[in-house]
């Protein structure tokens, strides 16, 4: 821990990093990035104390360099490396905390600015469903059940639209065009809006739940979030990870993953469909500043295009009551690096599973609900 001495230093790294996360604040940097880049920090900050460094100007590249071997050696508790996205991914923390403190003369010279980062790996998804398997995974919520109508619903937007499980957890009931056949994603990784396409199967069961569950489910009139707990309350990602990766386990097709691995799915299908690769990362939100900065203007009308020719989830019925209606059959160098870069963003989905809140007097009853739904299920 840092002494009490270090913490009351006006010019330790802790109070200049207090001050860091204040100005990127004022400048909205999203909370995910600020509260990352503050833990990252702090851990370094932490291994500089117990070595009585304390303020930055103490800091020289043969000390980044120590920390960046200390970091290469770590064990976690199970005895596993860090791996090399999560090396570089503290030390591109430590970097720009150095980068913003010498452009505000706290130091005469910036130490991180030769630091050379662990070279990235390229590896492809370990679990990667086929179509059979997708629509098998799909299929497993009962939608009898009313949360069980919510699932299939859930499944069904991950799987068409390839969004991430924060991007999910921030849809809004407004961000759902069902004329057009898109999702207008507001809250998608750094704040940035994209609009995806989506299949007819995928928005005939939003409807669905739209109509027979969400309105049991909502409390307030103003939640405006599109899927919802069993309380009300919109999903935190880990909860949303949890229940997906039950959905996946119980399915039996043998795979483990929960949100991700149907981004991965979608992704691969496209490229095996005979998708572009650029407009694969336009689905996906994708825009490296070097290799894909000039495939990041895509038209949404030739997305679409793309979309409904190499998605299967495109591919499933050509009106929603039909979508919905039966259970359609599953239908019939650059690549390699864009699944590579699905594999990296996998890893904020690792943490520990945490459940939906217990149930208490304020849930709906489930019986009420599933009465309505055996009602509207479809025949």
């Amino acid at each position: 821990m840092m002494t009490t001495a270090a913490v009351l230093d006006a010019r330790s790294m802790r109070a200049w990093l207090a001050k860091w996360m204040e100005w990127m604040l004022v400048r909205r940097y999203s909370a995910r990035t600020i509260d990352t880049t503050r833990r990252h920090v702090e851990q370094f900050a932490i291994w500089c104390d117990t070595r009585g460094l304390v303020r930055p100007e103490e800091i020289t590249k043969p000390i980044l360099e120590r920390y960046q071997r200390f970091l290469f050696h770590y064990r976690k508790k199970d005895g596993r490396p860090l791996s090399y996205s999560s090396q570089a991914g503290k030390l591109v923390a430590v970097r720009g905390m150095f980068r913003w403190l010498a452009r505000q003369n706290a130091i005469l010279w910036n130490p991180a600015a030769d630091l050379d980062l662990p070279r990235p790996e390229f590896r492809l998804p370990k679990h990667v469903l086929t179509i059979t398997e997708i629509e098998k995974v799909i299929a497993t919520p009962d939608v009898r059940d009313p949360l069980g109508l919510r699932d299939r619903a859930v499944v069904e937007t991950l799987y068409a639209t390839a969004m991430r499980r924060s991007e999910l957890v921030g849809l809004s009931v407004y961000d759902v065009d069902t004329e057009r056949q898109t999702v207008r994603i507001r809250k998608g990784k750094g704040d940035k809006e994209r609009i995806v396409p989506i299949g007819e199967r995928a928005l005939a069961w939003i409807a669905k739940y739209m109509d027979v569950v969400r309105p049991e489910l909502v409390v307030t009139a103003s939640e405006q979030s599109l899927f919802l707990t069993r309380l009300g309350d919109p999903f935190t990602p880990d909860a949303l990870t949890d229940r997906v990766r039950k959905i996946v386990s119980e399915s039996g097709v043998g795979k483990k993953g929960a949100c991700h691995m149907f981004r991965h799915t979608a992704a691969t299908l496209m490229l095996e469909g005979g998708a572009d690769i650029r407009y694969v990362q336009q689905m996906l939100g994708h825009s490296k500043l070097e290799t894909t900065e000039i495939y990041t203007h895509v038209s949404i009308t030739k997305l679409r295009e793309v979309y409904a020719a190499t998605h299967p989830a495109a591919k499933l019925g050509r009106s929603p009551a039909a979508a919905v209606a039966r259970e359609a059959p599953p239908v019939a160098g650059d690549a390699a690096e864009l699944l590579a870069d699905l594999a990296a963003e996998a890893g904020d989905e690792e943490a520990e599973p945490i459940g939906e809140t217990p149930p208490s007097t304020t849930e709906p009853a489930r019986s009420t609900l599933r009465a309505r739904c055996s009602r509207s299920k479809p025949t």
